[in-house]
């Protein structure tokens, strides 16, 4: 019994002293990892190749974005007779790909786009991966460049990188990637309310556009039914707005939290600070997150001693070992 009551109490006291190291060790994680998300934020912020200090960050947008916004143009008929040209370089109608029985899911964006136009494209084949539809059978794909030197070349590269990343290759008659020239693309543009403007980048050419990130399904006589806007799109909600609108049914406007793609800005020579907005966000909510969970487990312990203590004066007080109440 002795050797009992002694291996209890060295075990007890290894558990107190476990408790009393893991707290500053779980402290110090969580030191380390804000820094981790204040610096990755500030290295946001910095432009390419330049260390030292930079200006105050501003959280008003820079001027030029302020044609750069999603227009919700909920039961607007779409420009059906818009000519374009698709993956394959043959000449083509949007109306081609609405047959009346299909809803269609649109997107505008540029093949070349170097920051968002792939994250979304790539939010939407994820999404789409765990939706049981199918493009080609029960919807279309129709991703339209809004850059009008972009050649189909460049437009089925980028189909066959989708196309593979979605995993079904026998959906590729779904998948449609247009190029066009600028009036059929503003006609397009204004119709969805999708408002970009081209800009210069770093090397001074015209080559690079900001725009917001928005996916749009149109019904199948070709009316906007709903809009997505983000890079990331739930598939409980796009499943649901296909059979919406398959139903031709038009839903509601969504909040209009909009993700810029804005890489470089001729005027202040400096990248955009919305990103590093998006991770300084991203970091306030994993320290909140982990400081509850350490509010709780202090909680947690104090409680816990609290009721060990209980039951050792509860012990003294009938005069039993508590030593053997361990034990048991």
């Amino acid at each position: 019994m002795t050797q009992k009551t002694a291996w209890t109490e060295h075990e007890s006291a290894g558990r107190n002293t476990f408790r009393a190291c893991r707290w500053p060790r779980v402290l110090a994680t969580a030191c380390v990892l804000l820094v981790s998300c204040l610096a990755g934020a500030h290295a946001q912020v910095s432009p390419t190749g330049e260390k030292q200090m930079s200006e105050p960050a501003e959280d008003k947008l820079p001027s030029l974005l302020h044609g750069v916004d999603i227009q919700q143009h909920l039961n607007q008929q779409l420009p059906l007779d818009t000519e374009f040209v698709d993956e394959t370089g043959k000449t083509v109608k949007l109306g081609q790909y609405f047959d009346g029985k299909h809803p269609v899911l649109m997107t505008l964006v540029y093949y070349k786009c170097p920051i968002l136009c792939s994250e979304e494209l790539k939010g939407l084949t994820g999404a789409l991966e765990m939706v049981n539809y199918r493009p080609g059978n029960d919807f279309q794909i129709v991703a339209i460049s809004i850059d009008p030197t972009e050649t189909p070349e460049v437009a089925a590269s980028k189909k066959r990188e989708y196309v593979k990343y979605y995993g079904h290759p026998e959906t590729a008659s779904g998948w449609h990637f247009l190029t066009g020239q600028q009036p059929a693309i503003r006609t397009v543009a204004r119709a969805t309310g999708f408002g970009y403007v081209p800009m210069s980048g770093p090397d001074g050419k015209m080559n690079q556009f900001a725009h917001a990130s928005a996916l749009e399904i149109a019904t199948p006589e070709g009316k906007l039914a709903q809009y997505y806007l983000g890079v990331e799109y739930s598939p409980q909600d796009l499943r649901l707005g296909l059979i919406e609108a398959s139903h031709h049914k038009i839903g509601t406007p969504v909040d209009n939290i909009l993700t810029y793609c804005y890489r470089y800005d001729p005027t202040l020579n400096r990248h955009s600070l919305l990103v590093a907005r998006i991770v300084q966000a991203g970091c306030l909510l994993t320290v909140l997150i982990l400081g509850s969970y350490l509010l709780v487990m202090f909680r947690r312990d104090i409680t816990s001693s609290r009721a060990i203590r209980s039951q050792q004066h509860s012990a003294k007080a009938k005069g039993t070992n508590p030593s053997s109440l361990r034990q048991v």
